[in-house]
């Protein structure tokens, strides 16, 4: 089965997140779990913890359909300790804020190395920060997210994640997020069947199907290779639904969260039916 829904919002409490998803007709959601945009956050209440759980059960959406991101803020890769050591205390609190709610997956951005450390030696940082997490938590699938490439961000090249990975100890609580406008704009082309198959062996090929466990299901205002991260709404940008019906189609893509972050939530629900209705029946 495919499991789609989008980033919900989680105004007043995370508990308020599954409900968000019940409207929109979502069988999966990402959502924050603490302001994105603050190094710090209230730790979560007993109260919330249970609401959060009674209402994903309301809403019929189990913990590996669900899907929280972390902070904007932390980068796993930074070149100064400093900064390195708070994005790391950060990311931690972020997975123990997932164990609390019992959450099996968090998703992530790799991290930057802004021009002041070796890609190696920033991708090495990041696998050993993800690694500090894991030792000190469990039950958590640290889910790696491919970036556009914009700026000195890492992960948009297959073979960065690869090297990410390799550097995890435990590579059974590791994974890979795929955002579709992220792939674009990081220079692997989806804009048509061929296209995709193309792509989807490559990362096959680099990185292994068995690590992909969520999407990002987003259009893209910018064109192929721009390394430019801007969202669009599905259909509506450079990517087109080539790559929609591809996934909706291929098993290798059920049972896990196919998250929305299009541009307009509004129209989340119609994007849900439309994504389902690109089904074909077998």
């Amino acid at each position: 089965m495919k499991r789609i829904g989008a980033h919900v919002s989680a105004a007043g409490g995370v508990e308020n997140a599954p409900l968000n998803a019940m409207e929109i007709g979502a069988k999966a959601f990402a959502l924050f779990t603490k302001n994105q945009r603050q190094w710090k956050a209230k730790p979560l209440t007993e109260k919330s913890i249970q609401a959060f759980k009674a209402n994903c059960q309301k809403a019929d959406i189990s913990s590996e359909y669900i899907l929280p991101h972390d902070s904007y803020l932390i980068n796993l890769g930074h070149p100064e300790i400093e900064a390195l050591e708070k994005s790391r205390a950060a990311f931690l609190d972020e997975m123990q804020r997932c164990e609390q709610l019992g959450l099996v997956l968090l998703n992530f951005h790799p991290g930057s190395h802004l021009k002041k450390i070796p890609i190696d030696e920033c991708l090495k940082r990041i696998s050993e920060s993800i690694n500090l997490s894991l030792d000190q938590t469990s039950g958590v699938t640290a889910v790696i997210e491919n970036t556009a490439g914009q700026g000195t961000n890492l992960g948009f090249e297959f073979e960065q994640l690869a090297a990410i990975i390799d550097g995890v100890e435990d590579k059974s609580r590791v994974g890979i997020c795929l955002d579709t406008c992220h792939t674009f704009a990081g220079g692997y082309d989806l804009s048509t069947d061929a296209d995709c198959e193309k792509t989807f062996k490559h990362f096959d090929d680099v990185v292994g199907f068995s690590y992909l466990k969520s999407m990002h299901l987003n259009d893209s205002k910018k064109d192929l290779n721009s390394h430019v991260d801007r969202h669009d709404s599905i259909g509506k940008g450079k990517i087109g639904m080539a790559v929609f019906d591809y996934i909706m189609n291929d098993k290798r893509f059920e049972e896990i969260p196919l998250i929305l972050e299009t541009t307009d939530s509004t129209i989340w629900a119609e994007e849900i039916k439309l994504l389902y209705g690109l089904i074909r029946k077998r």
